[in-house]
């Protein structure tokens, strides 16, 4: 039998790693390099914002730390990596 607290870090390991594959999957949404990284941005702070409030943790640490994500990992992305027109 789980432990509460054995439960709660699960749960916080499962939803870092659903916002990790979500922001870079849309990080790569646009055609140039500072418009993945926007969007990347954006996508990032929300998702950092909302897993941080769901997991008990710092929402602005949270939005910080999923927007700098974001931005980085569409900025590396390069258009032809992730083309959701296809």
């Amino acid at each position: 039998m789980q432990t509460q607290h054995t439960q709660r870090t699960t749960f916080r390991f499962l939803t870092l790693g659903a916002i990790a594959a979500l922001t870079i999957g849309l990080a790569g949404c646009g055609t140039t390099t500072g418009e993945r990284s926007a969007s990347g941005a954006g996508i990032g702070a929300a998702v950092g914002a909302g897993a941080a409030a769901a997991t008990g943790g710092s929402v602005g640490g949270g939005a910080i730390l999923g927007g700098a994500a974001g931005a980085a990992t569409g900025a590396l992305t390069d258009e032809d990596d992730i083309n959701l027109d296809r």
